[in-house]
Order: structure tokens, then sequence, then C-alpha cells
């Protein structure tokens, strides 16, 4: 049994949660304080891969970045390797499966603290970034926080995505859900249960960690 397709889904579900801290953050503070038309059309689009099926999903990312698509190709054209069925492709395709796991939590936080507590802060002379670091993300850090755990645990335990997108190349895309569906196909039940166990138990712990720190914070702010 080798543990290298663990190791390779903590190091998806880090650099996924990396990214995903960049892009969801200002899009969770977009989606809360402004208000435009078609907002709701927006919130569903971000919203779609908790309800659209990860293989249908994974589908539409390998018809995209594959080969014989204007992004695949211009990807090989400048790295000399395929988007699709690699490590970077798999970071793509998993910021954008978690992206909702991600942003949720934040957005529901930064609306929590009103438009009131932003154009306040705007008045006693802050500008715009000012406000969003000093005011906005101090006071969203829960809700942020939180987001980032989710899509820590959320990628570490993806198979259909992973699966359509990166296939099963050990060493480069073979992560530990794909690993235990083919210790499973192979009748090697022992190795598949020691490498699912590990899996369960670092998600309860990390799930046991974000919990416990939401509810420490709660108590600080209320006194």
């Amino acid at each position: 049994m080798s543990w290298q397709p663990l190791w390779l889904s903590f190091e998806l579900a880090a650099t996924t949660m990396f990214f995903l801290l960049l892009i969801a953050t200002p899009l969770a503070w977009f989606l809360a304080f402004t208000r435009i038309r078609g907002r709701g059309v927006l919130e569903a689009v971000f919203a779609l891969p908790l309800v659209l099926p990860p293989t249908v999903l994974g589908y539409f990312l390998l018809v995209a970045i594959g080969s014989r698509s204007p992004i695949g190709q211009w990807y090989q054209a400048i790295f000399g390797s395929t988007f699709a069925f690699s490590f970077v492709g798999l970071v793509f395709a998993s910021i954008l499966y978690s992206l909702p796991f991600a942003v949720q939590p934040m957005q529901n936080a930064f609306e929590s603290l009103g438009r009131e507590l932003s154009e306040a802060s705007r008045t006693l002379g802050l500008n715009a970034w000012q406000n969003f670091f000093r005011i906005l993300l101090p006071g969203a850090r829960v809700g942020v926080v939180t987001g980032a755990v989710l899509s820590f645990a959320h990628t570490l335990g993806e198979f259909g995505v992973v699966l359509m997108i990166g296939g099963s190349i050990p060493g480069k895309t073979k992560v530990a859900s794909i690993a235990i569906y083919e210790y499973v196909e192979n009748l090697e039940y022992h190795a598949a249960n020691a490498m699912a166990l590990v899996l369960l138990a670092i998600s309860f712990t990390v799930l046991s960690v974000v919990y416990y720190y939401n509810r420490r914070l709660s108590r600080m702010v209320l006194g």
C-alpha cells in the first residue's frame, strides 16, 4: 500500500484552499454588498457545484480544457504539457468545484456585518481598501476561516471531478479518493479501510477544530 495518494490529496486541498482564499473572499464581499441587477443569477452560477453531479461538472471541464479545446491547445503550446490530466488541471477543477463551499460562509459573514458598518467607516475617512482590510475582513473572519476549512475538507474528499479531469496517474493525479476506489475494485479491502479511516479522522478533526474556533470566537464577541 502506498500513502502517496494521501499526500497528493493534502497538496491538492492546501493549494485549492490558498487560491480560494484569494478568489472567494473578494467575491463574497462583492455578492454581499453590491446591489446590481442579476445578482441572483450570479449567485446561482457560483452555487451550481452544490447541486450539479460531479461527473457532469467534470465532463464540462474536460471538454473546456481538453487537448482539443482552445484553452487546452493554448496551455500545451505554452507549457508543453496537457492541461487536463495534470496536477494544475486538478487544482483548476477543484477551485471551481469547491468555490461555493468557500463563498457562501464568507458571504453570510459579510452580510451579517450590515452595510451600515461599511458606510460608517467610510465617513471616518477610510478608503475602500482600508475599509475592507481593517473593518470588514476582521469582522467576517469567522466566515472566512469556515469557508477556507470547508473548501479544504471538501477538496480532500473529491472523487467524480478529479476522476474526470485527472484520471489515475500515480504521483501526478492519483489522489486518495481514487486510490480507495481502486483498492476496492481490486478487492484490497485492508488498504481501502486504512486510507478511508485516515481521511475520516482528518475530516472529523478539521471540522471539529473550526466549529470549536467559531464557538469560542462567538463567546468572545458576545462578551
